[in-house]
């Protein structure tokens, strides 16, 4: 790890953390989540991830260089009264290291608009400010992403759909590479809010049946498919189903129920940790992809890979959201739906079966694949830095406010 931070709330007493994991340019990227319950560890591993997310992406002819990868946490309930104080106070004491280093967006329990609009209250500067170093056209970057953030899509801002998109996009990818015809397939998902919501939707566009959706107070299945887009139309801002709005032939039963759903794939898409060696023998699922950031953990992947379920990994399939911003901002895009929506699918297509494919070549998983194609990536990064150390992790540090 280049830098371990540890903050505590002078007012609460909660903690909060981050991490810069890797280091490309003086540069890295990642999310700032709240939850109750959220470690250190925990952030470390998504800062980990965070460097395999920006580093896949490296690809030739694009404006786009991946940075490196870091994370953010606060250990608090976004529901609860005060968060948005919380997320205030935490922003103002790590400002330094943001406008040095980390590059932040929304993450679990956190929303883009309010890091906005508590940076923008405190004259804090930009949660992009540590990469407008690397920046040619800082103006010509800023009128692209006022056109990213403000193009709204059928009532859904463009950032809450680009995630969504990518990991629909790895679905049908992963479907079609086995020979399944979307149309024919079903899938479930844990999870309703930006991402989970966008991959029901565009999961539901291309013709899977949604036969199920877990959100923090149950499970709501429906083996004929569920009306994804009325649920979308009545969610509330965390991702909560609205029970008045179901059909009288829709089901509600327990939160876990998710987990044993009857369906083709399986779309984890909220916490980390939800798939363990104890609970994965009731997955009847063939395909799953990792929407949330490390939902599946290794005892679990191994035993799912021995019975022939394929498992996605998050930092291919969630990619979306993070390297749109980056195709935004150095001018991959232009910011429109359209100019998105094209580049978001045809790099994760192409990401997904390219690694779908040297899994099965080499007989090994398709976590094992994408990893060989960040270190590829990475080395690639060194040789183009022309320093060995700039993508490694670097010398530990640790500090208490």
């Amino acid at each position: 790890m280049f830098m371990d931070i540890t903050w505590q709330d002078p007012v609460t007493g909660t903690h909060g953390f981050v991490v810069i994991d890797t280091l490309v340019r003086g540069t890295a990227s990642g999310g700032l989540r709240m939850r109750q319950g959220c470690t250190l560890e925990e952030v470390r591993g998504l800062a980990q991830g965070m460097t395999r997310k920006e580093a896949i992406h490296l690809r030739e002819g694009r404006h786009y260089v991946p940075v490196g990868g870091a994370k953010g946490g606060i250990d608090f309930d976004p529901r609860q009264p005060g968060a948005r104080d919380v997320l205030e106070r935490f922003l103002i004491a790590v400002n330094p290291i943001m406008r040095a280093y980390w590059a932040l967006g929304e993450d679990l329990g956190v929303r883009q608009r309010d890091i906005d609009d508590i940076l923008a209250s405190r004259d804090l500067g930009s949660a992009l400010s540590a990469v407008e170093k690397l920046l040619a056209d800082p103006q010509a970057a800023a009128a692209r992403a006022e056109t990213a953030f403000s193009t709204i899509v059928d009532g859904v801002g463009q950032d809450e759909l680009v995630g969504g998109l990518g990991v629909a996009t790895s679905v049908l990818a992963a479907l079609e590479a086995d020979g399944v015809d979307p149309a024919s397939a079903t899938a479930v998902l844990q999870g309703f809010g930006s991402m989970g919501g966008a991959s029901a939707r565009f999961l539901a566009e291309a013709g899977v049946r949604i036969v199920g959706i877990a959100d923090a107070d149950g499970f709501v299945s429906n083996p004929a498919g569920l009306d994804v887009e009325a649920l979308l139309a009545t969610r509330d801002p965390f991702g909560g189903i609205d029970r008045s709005t179901l059909r009288p032939e829709d089901r509600v039963g327990d939160r876990g129920d998710w987990l044993s759903a009857d369906c083709d794939v399986l779309v984890p898409a909220a916490v980390s940790y939800a798939i363990t060696s104890e609970n994965c023998a009731a997955i009847t699922a063939t395909l799953i992809v990792e929407a949330a950031n490390m939902p599946v953990l290794p005892d679990a992947e191994a035993q799912l890979q021995a019975r022939g379920v394929k498992v996605v990994p998050d930092f291919l399939a969630n990619s979306a959201t993070n390297a749109w911003w980056w195709w935004v901002t150095f001018g991959d895009v232009d910011g429109t739906w359209d100019d998105s929506r094209s580049l978001v699918t045809q790099t994760l297509r192409e990401l997904t079966t390219q690694v779908l494919s040297e899994a099965e070549r080499q007989g090994i998983t398709p976590r094992q694949a994408a990893q060989s194609l960040v270190d590829a990536n990475l080395e690639a990064l060194r040789s183009e830095t022309g320093h060995p150390s700039a993508t490694a992790p670097m010398t530990s540090a640790s500090a208490e406010h």
